[in-house]
């Protein structure tokens, strides 16, 4: 991840969403050639509830003034969707270019293998959804039924789904160390370690109905590093007037010599959990549950409300330009890589049983 990132330009979001939705297996019981045994092994596992996993990933390209953009200015305020800038031949064609690097560099490590996907598996065709319609009906299923979505004070409804979002948008809320890695107990024993990606309690490990979105904002690094060192002398200059001032001018300065003797690229990063039920009840469960995966990755769990929708609308399939910029924090790519979800499910074997 972090080879292929680095070939990104300045201004490209890396947004990896993660559906992990509540289904029933369905035995494949048709075929003739199948014995007593492999037949009654299919019907055993008929209906059995299982939670199946999606992954997308997409590249944005996106502008300095774009990137910036906070939740109040939104692309349903503009008479132009698309940047002027964006609209050049010659940086669209760059960008391909570095998308097509990235593409490589991931298919090569053997770990993870990207698609691309067709204009029709986005946008949809007949009687198929598109990856734009699944996402606004909660579902990964092909019917084409489009629901009501509503925004009220208090909550977001797709159809009757009622959303409740858990964010990771700031500094405070986050552990002091991640990993690439984490130690799960319930398979561990003290000879041996079965170990998961760090984001993994939210990920597999959350038996409900949800999505997990993973979002980096690559900005120029050495404009970032500039304006922390001119947040740092000002910091300094005000530091005789509170000594909260002189404590943030050290972390600042920290973060400084970090990215500088350790040649780190300076990022932006934010996670989200967005999960979803159409039972009151039910859904208090579930927020509980959120809260307590996140509190395992040792992270304080922030439910969100207000900023529900405007999330909801940067989570749409290429529209991750208009994500509101005061919902990023500032780290380092490989810190950010790090709350990446890197599981996914069993996939049955190419042998006819199992």
């Amino acid at each position: 991840w972090y080879k292929a990132i680095k070939v990104l330009p300045d201004y490209s979001i890396v947004h990896k969403q993660d559906f992990f939705i509540k289904e029933n297996y369905q035995p494949d019981t048709e075929r003739d050639e199948l014995s007593f045994l492999s037949r009654s092994f299919e019907r055993h596992f008929n209906e059995r509830p299982f939670l199946n996993h999606y992954c997308y990933l997409f590249l944005t390209k996106t502008t300095r003034e774009r990137s910036r953009r906070q939740s109040d200015f939104s692309t349903l305020c503009r008479g132009r969707i698309v940047p002027q800038e964006i609209a050049d031949w010659e940086a669209a064609a760059k960008f391909i270019e570095a998308v097509g690097q990235f593409e490589r560099i991931m298919n090569d490590c053997g770990f993870v293998t990207l698609t691309r996907l067709a204009a029709s598996e986005i946008t949809g065709q007949d009687g198929k959804a598109g990856i734009i319609e699944k996402y606004f009906s909660l579902s990964q299923t092909d019917t084409t039924c489009l629901k009501d979505i509503g925004l009220y004070p208090e909550e977001m409804r797709v159809g009757d789904d009622i959303l409740c979002l858990h964010t990771l948008s700031d500094v405070e809320d986050l552990p002091g160390k991640v990993g690439t890695d984490c130690r799960f107990e319930k398979l561990s024993t003290d000879r041996s370690d079965c170990r998961l990606s760090f984001a993994a309690p939210v990920g597999v490990l959350l038996s409900c109905n949800h999505v997990y979105n993973q979002f980096i904002f690559i900005d120029d690094h050495a404009e970032n590093l500039k304006n922390f060192e001119q947040t740092a002398r000002n910091m300094q200059s005000l530091s005789r007037y509170s000594r909260a001032n002189q404590v943030n001018k050290e972390w600042i300065d920290e973060y400084l010599n970090e990215a500088h003797s350790k040649g780190l690229i300076s990022v932006r990063c934010h996670c989200n959990v967005m999960a979803w039920s159409d039972d009151r009840d039910e859904l208090k469960r579930i927020r509980n549950d959120v809260g307590s995966q996140l509190a395992l990755m040792e992270c304080k769990p922030r439910h969100n409300t207000t900023d529900t929708p405007t999330l909801f609308w940067a989570g749409i399939p290429g529209n991750e330009a208009d994500f509101p910029a005061e919902e990023s924090f500032y780290t380092f790519l490989g810190q950010a890589l790090c709350l990446f979800v890197e599981e996914t499910n069993y996939k049955s074997s190419l042998s006819p049983f199992g």
